[in-house]
């Protein structure tokens, strides 16, 4: 391969990482409803202020995608490449799934389970990427931490308001 196509093979998967992760964002954040309903949830004392939360979510979704656009170039093999696109997909709607539970369903509890798919997709990733991209899987490290962060909030948060539904 020329520097000139490798140069743009460079380009196009960092334009891609951005632009999946954009999306899962931008997703997430017409998801989430900081309305009456969450206005009124007792949170542990521990709890950020929100305004925490986006500022997190960009450095992790911006890490996240520089993960996957390492992985992407970690390899000529494209099984592989498939495999890093379907797990980084799976990853994105298990996280968008997260926020759709707690946030429109207004079902915390469901969702404190579907946190442990979601921290499960993170680990696999971590491990698919570390024999390819070891800086690819540590940069998805503040994301385990984060979504066990956002568990252990989670389950405050039933613990202080259940049951929840009808």
């Amino acid at each position: 391969m020329t520097a000139k196509a490798e140069k743009s093979r460079r380009w196009r998967a960092a334009a891609a990482g951005a632009a999946a992760a954009l999306v899962v964002g931008i997703l997430g954040g017409t998801i989430t409803k900081l309305g009456p309903w969450y206005a009124g949830l007792i949170k542990p004392p521990w709890q950020p202020p929100d305004l925490v939360f986006p500022i997190a979510w960009t450095i992790i979704y911006a890490l996240t995608a520089a993960s996957g656009v390492l992985a992407w170039l970690a390899s000529r093999d494209r099984v592989w490449r498939e495999w890093v696109i379907g797990l980084f997909a799976l990853n994105g709607f298990l996280n968008l799934l997260w926020s759709f539970l707690f946030f429109r369903l207004y079902r915390p509890d469901w969702a404190f389970f579907e946190v442990f798919a979601l921290l499960a997709s993170i680990l696999v990733l971590i491990v698919f990427l570390w024999p390819r991209t070891r800086l690819g899987a540590l940069l998805l490290v503040p994301y385990v931490g984060w979504v066990c962060f956002a568990a252990a909030l989670n389950w405050a948060i039933i613990e202080l308001n259940g049951p929840f539904g009808p």
